[in-house]
């Protein structure tokens, strides 16, 4: 598995990052899998050299990050060979969320304790939060970092400007440096190259997508693109995006690449995004054949022609990913 610097870091991960919304309870949603048939994806993972694994505190209401935690512990040789990261914002039991200083140092030291781990590699916030002044946010972010529970921190999905916002807070502040973005991103959804990409290039920012198979979309059969969706689209909105007959085009022109080069169009869609200068997708795995995909993925090489190809039928979207 190769590596890659997180930004302008000098942390190195590996090109496929491991998404574990998927691992946790099922009594959280129905699409979720148990401790039980999690272990195999993160012990399959580490044996195929996947070092970056992605969580949050509100996956499973915080069961993914204790599911994760125990799975690395017995699965990876020590701590420092593999990259953790989790999110804050979103309320965990009840609990108040948001990006208050009360509620990040409460969080990150719950998410601690759960993962079983005195730091986490990556802290990243979840969503923008209009309620908290940036500054109060930062400053405990800050706070995290140098009290040695973080080594880095992060975003999640928002809009350009409201990232924007935090970068130039935190430099004028002083204040520790973001270094990766984690967006919504995909053959079929790719607003993102309008503001947000060109933002990360220029401020050195890694970019972690989550979703490059668009919730599944692109995994499937043209010919059934339209047909039922999954447990986990049923009853995961995150999206908030239909899909067009331009999209239908583009998962045409996938699944003809893949006939091309022997491949599925899961590794095709994947390849794809490897091209497009981000760090690592977060790639989530509810069958074993999500997770090889991904891994075979970063084998494949697309020409410019091919990938001119994929994009062409592309047309523009109205913002999607749950953002606020």
């Amino acid at each position: 598995m190769q590596t890659t610097r997180l930004g302008q870091t000098g942390l190195k991960v590996s090109r496929i990052c491991l998404g574990t919304m998927t691992y946790g309870s099922p009594a959280w949603r129905d699409w979720v899998l148990d401790e039980a048939a999690s272990r195999p994806f993160l012990k399959r993972a580490v044996e195929a050299g996947i070092t970056f694994f992605d969580t949050a505190d509100m996956y499973s209401q915080g069961a993914s990050e204790e599911v994760v935690g125990r799975a690395l512990r017995d699965f990876a040789d020590k701590r420092e060979s593999y990259v953790l990261a989790t999110k804050v914002f979103f309320p965990v039991d009840g609990r108040h969320g948001g990006l208050s200083r009360k509620h990040i140092l409460h969080a990150i030291d719950d998410s601690l304790r759960r993962l079983g781990t005195d730091y986490v590699d990556l802290y990243q916030i979840h969503r923008f939060d209009n309620d908290t002044p940036i500054e109060e946010t930062v400053a405990a972010l800050d706070e995290v970092v140098r009290s040695g529970k973080a080594r880095y921190i992060g975003a999640s999905s928002m809009h350009a400007w409201q990232f924007a916002k935090f970068l130039a807070v935190a430099e004028r502040m002083g204040m520790r440096k973001f270094v990766s973005m984690q967006n919504f991103y995909n053959l079929v959804y790719r607003e993102e190259e309008r503001e947000m990409l060109p933002l990360c290039r220029d401020a050195g920012i890694g970019v972690i997508p989550w979703s490059p198979l668009a919730r599944g979309f692109l995994g499937r059969s043209h010919a059934h693109a339209r047909d039922l969706q999954s447990t986990r689209a049923r009853s995961d909105k995150v999206l908030d995006m239909e899909f067009s007959d331009a999209d239908v085009e583009i998962l045409r022109r996938v699944e003809e690449m893949a006939g091309k080069h022997g491949r599925s169009n899961a590794q095709i869609a994947i390849a794809w995004m490897l091209h497009k200068g981000v760090t690592a997708p977060i790639v989530g795995a509810s069958k074993m054949q999500h997770l090889e995909d991904a891994i075979a993925a970063t084998e494949i090489a697309l020409t410019e022609a091919e990938i001119a190809y994929l994009e062409a039928p592309y047309q523009p979207k109205a913002v999607a990913g749950n953002l606020r």
